[in-house]
C-alpha cells in the first residue's frame, strides 16, 4: 500500500505538513563507527553496532545468538528487543538526535523509534515513539522538528505527533484513511493490486466494505496485513486471504471482490471460528468453496 492512502488529515495535522514541506531534511551521516567489537558487522553494508555520540558511546549487544540485542549509552541501558539497528543522527533545534530502530521483527511489523539526545549540560536522554508490539509511525525530520506519520490501514484514524528538544512529544493532529476520491466500479482494476488491501483503495468498494463490516472492519483488515498478490478468475472474482502480524493461522481474514455482480465477501477466522459478511448462505457457492480452501487449518 502506498502514501496515497494516507488522504484525509485534520487542519493541523495540514499544517504540520506544510511546516515540514518548508524545511530541508537534516540528516547527518552516522559518526565513523568505533573500534571494531566482537558484536561488529563483517560485512561493510552492515549497520554499525558502536557509534561515537555526544562525548560517549552507543552501542548494541546482544547477550546470545536469536536473543534480544540491547541499546545502551556508556554501558546505561536504553533500550531492548529483538531488533535494534541504528539509523540516522539528525540534528533538532541544534541538538543532536540518534534515531534507532527497535522492534520484535516479523511480518508487517514496523519498528518503533527510538531517540537519543544529550541536552546541553544535561544528562542522555531517549525516548521511544510508537506501539512496542508492532508497528509505529515513520519520522519525517525538519530543522526543528520531527514529525511521525502514522501508515495508516483502511477504516484507521491515527494521531499525528511531533518531537522537539523544548517541547518534547506533542500532538499536533489527527489522520484519517481515504480511498481515491470519486472511484466507482469502471476504476477498479484487478491487475495493479499487490494485495486484497489495495482493492480499499477504491471509493466504492471502500463504502460498500464499510458498510457491510462496520465495527469488525478494522479486525478484518488487519487479519489481511500479511499476504501476497490477489487472485483473478475467469468469472471476474478477485480473491485473496491473509493474517494478522504475529498471529498467522490464529486470526486470519479472505476477501473477495466479485466485478461482475458488484459485491464484496469478507470471512475472519479466530479463535471462536470463521465469521462471514454477509452471512454465509447469501455467499455463491463459488466464493464460498474459494473461502472455504483458504480459511481451512492446515492438516
Amino acid at each position: 500500500m502506498t502514501r496515497s492512502l494516507l488522504a484525509g488529515t485534520c487542519v493541523s495535522a495540514f499544517l504540520v505538513f506544510s511546516v515540514v514541506g518548508a524545511h530541508a531534511q537534516q540528516a547527518a551521516e552516522l559518526p565513523a563507527a568505533a573500534e571494531p567489537t566482537p558484536n561488529d558487522a563483517a560485512a561493510g553494508d552492515e549497520p554499525p553496532t558502536s557509534i561515537d555520540f555526544e562525548g560517549g558511546k552507543l552501542t548494541i549487544t546482544e547477550q546470545e545468538e536469536y536473543g534480544e540485542k540491547t541499546l545502551a549509552y556508556d554501558g546505561k541501558e536504553l533500550a531492548k528487543n529483538y531488533q535494534v539497528n541504528f539509523d540516522k543522527v539528525v540534528t533538532v533545534g541544534g541538538v543532536n538526535v540518534a534515531l534507532v530502530a527497535v522492534g520484535n521483527g516479523g511480518n508487517a511489523c514496523g519498528p518503533a523509534e527510538v531517540l537519543v539526545w544529550k541536552p546541553k549540560g544535561g544528562e542522555i536522554q531517549s525516548l521511544t515513539v510508537g506501539e512496542e508490539e508492532c508497528g509505529a509511525p515513520p519520522a519525517s525530520v525538519s530543522d526543528d522538528r520531527i514529525v511521525f506519520l502514522p501508515y495508516l490501514l483502511p477504516g484507521d484514524t491515527a494521531q499525528v505527533q511531533t518531537w522537539s528538544p523544548n517541547a518534547g512529544l506533542t500532538t499536533a493532529g489527527e489522520l484519517s484513511f481515504s480511498p481515491e476520491p470519486d472511484t466507482g466500479w469502471k476504476d477498479f482494476n484487478p491487475s495493479k493490486l499487490t494485495s486484497m488491501l489495495d482493492a480499499f483503495k477504491n471509493a466504492e468498494i471502500y463504502r460498500l466494505s464499510s458498510k457491510l463490516l462496520g465495527d469488525h472492519m478494522s479486525e478484518v483488515v488487519v487479519g489481511l496485513s500479511v499476504s501476497g498478490a490477489p487472485e483473478t478468475t475467469k468469472m471476474g472474482l478477485v480473491y485473496g486471504n491473509g493474517c494478522t502480524p504475529h498471529a498467522c493461522g490464529a486470526a486470519d481474514s479472505f476477501m473477495a471482490v466479485d466485478t461482475r455482480n458488484k459485491a464484496v465477501y469478507f470471512a475472519h477466522q479466530g479463535e471462536k471460528g470463521v465469521d462471514t459478511w454477509p452471512a454465509l448462505k447469501r455467499w455463491p457457492p463459488a466464493i464460498r468453496g474459494l473461502m472455504t480452501t483458504a480459511l481451512s487449518p492446515p492438516n
